[in-house]
Formats: structure tokens, sequence, C-alpha cells
């Protein structure tokens, strides 16, 4: 009974000492939203009152030009392959760095980085330089009919690079956290590799692999500068919707590129609303991965 009396009165004083007035919480969610009202609401809310600016015939009329719903069919045709390029390959090289030891293998964790260390606008300069006419490879393609640079490959090339360590980086620090103990059970009960993966691995790392999707998958439609460099900016052809808004902007063209913009903005929001229907959706299960 002494113990419990002596315990109480700390930890009441503990519980005062950190818990904060309702003054200063309410000072600190009004400057948390004020900063994301000025910072993201606002300029979102502008995009489309200027894409709308002069009505809704215009923003249409902006939407149904054959440049743009190129541009939407470019944009989409790349997210579709580099995607799941980038789930593949940053699944596998996570696996290799969590699960293995081997030679190389700092310098592959270096390299998943190099893409965050180097401007997207160098990473397409190297590609021009590999496969462009003048370029290490470009003799070879010339010879062969092969089109890489100011076509689509390239720029599949170019966002493939840019978007390749969001998967992976996602993936690596899970399974180290996770460790190999249920594979290892699996494999001694009998289980091929194959079955392993499919049974055990991916249902421990489908949230981390999820949200490693919808990162490369949103800075696959909304890459600007690598693909820049590598489209050569042919409208109706090799114009992702960033290059599109931008040639749109060039041309003095407010609401046509802000029309445009509507749409990756839209992209946006619909990404971050899958990923909050699927939060949402299964909170219990994330709430126990979290404890385990």
């Amino acid at each position: 009974m002494a113990d419990i009396a002596t315990r109480a009165p700390t930890q009441s004083r503990d519980r005062d000492a950190t818990a904060e007035s309702p003054a200063i919480r309410a000072a600190m969610i009004g400057a948390a939203v004020a900063i994301l009202s000025l910072f993201l609401f606002l300029p979102l809310a502008t995009v489309f009152i200027e894409a709308f600016g002069k009505g809704i015939d215009a923003y249409l009329a902006t939407l149904s030009d054959s440049n743009t719903l190129s541009a939407i069919r470019l944009t989409l045709l790349v997210a579709a392959i580099c995607v799941p390029v980038n789930t593949v390959c940053g699944a596998a090289a996570a696996w290799a760095i969590a699960r293995f030891d081997f030679v190389g293998k700092s310098l592959l964790t270096t390299l998943i980085d190099l893409p965050f260390s180097v401007s997207p606008v160098i990473a397409g300069l190297v590609y021009v330089l590999l496969f462009g006419a003048r370029g290490l490879f470009g003799p070879f393609l010339q010879a062969h009919d092969i089109e890489i640079i100011f076509a689509v490959p390239g720029i599949v090339l170019a966002t493939t690079f840019v978007t390749f360590p969001f998967v992976a980086r996602e993936l690596i620090p899970l399974m180290q956290q996770q460790g190999s103990y249920d594979e290892q059970a699996a494999l001694t009960l009998g289980a091929s590799p194959f079955r392993m993966f499919w049974t055990v691995t991916l249902p421990n790392i489908k949230w981390g692999l999820l949200y490693g999707v919808l990162l490369c998958n949103a800075r696959a439609m909304g890459e600007f500068g690598a693909v820049a460099v590598v489209s050569g900016h042919i409208r109706g052809f090799t114009n992702t919707l960033p290059l599109h808004v931008d040639a749109l902007y060039n041309d003095y063209d407010m609401t046509g590129a802000f029309a445009v913009a509507s749409i990756l903005a839209l992209l946006a929001l619909l990404t971050l609303g899958v990923k909050t229907l699927l939060e949402w959706r299964f909170a219990g299960e994330l709430a126990l991965r979290r404890r385990h």
C-alpha cells in the first residue's frame, strides 16, 4: 500500500509535466492547419480555380484536344511499364539485401540510392550520351533502325531509373526488421522457395510493397526533368502530361496549362485516396503487424 501511495503522486506529476495546456494544443493545431493551407491546399485549389477560369467548355476543349489525349495515353503507358518493372526489380533487390550476405552488397545498396542523389536532368543526359545519335550505341541503333532517344523507349528508361528506389527502399528496412524466421520455418516444413514467397514473404511485406508501388506510380506520372531531356518535346508523340503542361504554359495558354495540371492533381489525389481507403479497410491488420 505504501508503495502504491508513493508511486501514484509520481505518475500524476509525470502526466502533469508532459501534458500540454489546451491553449498550447490549439496553437500547435492552428499552426499546422495554417501551414498545410498555405503550402498544400491553397496551391491545389488554385490549380482547379484557374483550370475552370474560362468555364467548363474551355476546360473540356483542352482535355479533348488530340495533344492532351496523346499526353494522357503516354503518361499512363509509361507508368504501366515502369511500375511493374520497378516492383519486381525492387522486391528482388530488397530480398537479396535483407536476406543474404554477398560480395558487393554495399555497392548494390549504394546503386539503389543513386537516383536520389543524381539530378533527373543528369540522368536524362546520360541516356542521351548512351543511346543518342552521337552516343556510345548510337551508330549501332541507327544501323538497325532502333529509336530510343526522342521516342517512347527513352522515356520509359529515364522514368524507370528515376523511380527505381521507391519500392526497394520501402521493403529493405521492413524485411530486415521482420527477419527470416517465418521463411525458415516454411522451408523446414517442406515449402518450395516459390510457395514460401507467395504464402509467407509476400503477406508479410504487402503493405510496404503497396506504399512503394503507390510512390513509384505517383513519381512516374509526374516526372519532368529526365523525361524532358530524352523526349524531344514532340507534341502528340513524346510529350507526357508534365511536358504538355510546360508546353501550354510557354504558349501563354494558362487555362489549358492549369486544365492539364488538374489531371495530374486528380491522379495524385486518386493515389492518396486509394492509400487512405486501404489503410481504413485493413486498419486492424496494420495495427497487428505493427505490434509484431
